[in-house]
């Protein structure tokens, strides 16, 4: 007699423990839904929130201690928030490069500035300014949850399948 064949689908999983990410050709994500999450899997919840956080972060970075961008401390104040965005891992390198450089760009444009205005505030102004300032929010804290299933990723075997990963000598056995 031949045992019947195991599938790897997900069948005794219900559909509400799955993801319900859709793709653009309208496959859905099958993996297991976050815990804390009540629609999506751990890498489609992590997306969730990098867009939010870089919407934020983006009008985070904006502001400056004057609310333009017409004094090099002004340019230094949004370049700090940048290099604490960029040392906390919060912006990707690339956008943080562009950033960088459109930042650049504003500090050589400054002796322009001065020679089109005849603008100036003295320390206690500049002290005031930089006590009133918003500083960049602290990151989003992650879940011990979500941290350990983004370290691996969940499998689910049917009842009575048993894993099968490499054994002592590095060739398949149990695992």
């Amino acid at each position: 007699m031949t045992k019947p064949k195991l599938s790897r689908s997900r069948v005794a999983t219900g559909e509400a423990s799955l993801c319900q990410f859709s793709f653009s050709d309208g496959r859905t994500c099958r993996m297991l839904r976050q815990h804390d999450h009540p629609s999506l899997c751990v890498f489609h919840a992590r997306a969730e929130r990098q867009i939010i956080e870089s919407d934020r972060l983006g009008s985070e970075l904006a502001a400056t201690l004057t609310g333009r961008f017409m004094t090099a401390t002004d340019i230094n104040f949004a370049l700090g928030k940048l290099f604490k965005g960029i040392a906390q891992n919060r912006i990707p390198p690339r956008n943080a490069a562009n950033l960088a450089f459109v930042g650049k760009l504003l500090l050589r444009s400054l002796d322009k500035l001065e020679s089109e205005f005849d603008f100036e505030y003295d320390f206690e102004a500049w002290e005031k300014m930089c006590r009133n300032s918003i500083p960049l929010s602290d990151p989003p804290t992650v879940s011990p949850g979500e941290q350990q299933s983004a370290n691996r990723t969940p499998v689910v075997r049917p009842e009575g399948e048993t894993a099968v990963g490499p054994g002592k000598d590095g060739v398949g056995g149990p695992a």
